[in-house]
């Protein structure tokens, strides 16, 4: 790869990941609330606090992992196959069953899951790009250009 297409790839993943990183700092910051959230969503009690503690250890453990270009491919397919049912269950089922603005917020969240997902499908296939702990190899060292033209 050239360097501004692994520029591209660094940014890349730092901005798709972001938001998994914030959504997961979150939940470990208000624990409670989203507890009744995915209580109110209709999850049984039973499965709360795995279903929590699993969702805070994909967005940000994952997030993390994905931002600093460590086993990307595997951690993009773990949170990609993780949004199937987190967009089903919090995004999608619920807007059927809603109307007005609540629709369309969850709408609105349903769709951006769907372009998370294509992206991490994107990284998954493509890989994380040479500025990565994955593609630490790709980069070439600095002057060996010169020195093999010279």
């Amino acid at each position: 790869m050239n360097r501004s297409r692994d520029l591209g790839a660094l940014l890349g993943r730092i901005l798709l990941v972001v938001i998994f990183i914030i959504s997961g700092l979150n939940k470990i910051s208000h624990i409670a609330g989203t507890e009744g959230y995915m209580a109110n969503v209709g999850l049984p009690a039973s499965l709360l606090l795995p279903g929590l503690i699993l969702s805070i250890v994909i967005e940000l453990g994952g997030g993390l992992l994905i931002a600093i270009g460590f086993k990307t491919r595997p951690i993009a397919m773990i949170i990609f196959l993780f949004l199937i049912p987190v967009t089903l269950l919090f995004h999608f089922l619920p807007s059927r069953h809603q109307a007005g603005p609540a629709a369309m917020i969850n709408t609105i969240m349903y769709m951006k899951n769907l372009s998370m997902m294509g992206g991490l499908l994107l990284l998954a296939s493509m890989g994380p790009g040479a500025y990565s702990i994955d593609g630490r190899d790709e980069i070439p060292a600095l002057g060996t250009g010169r020195r093999a033209a010279a």
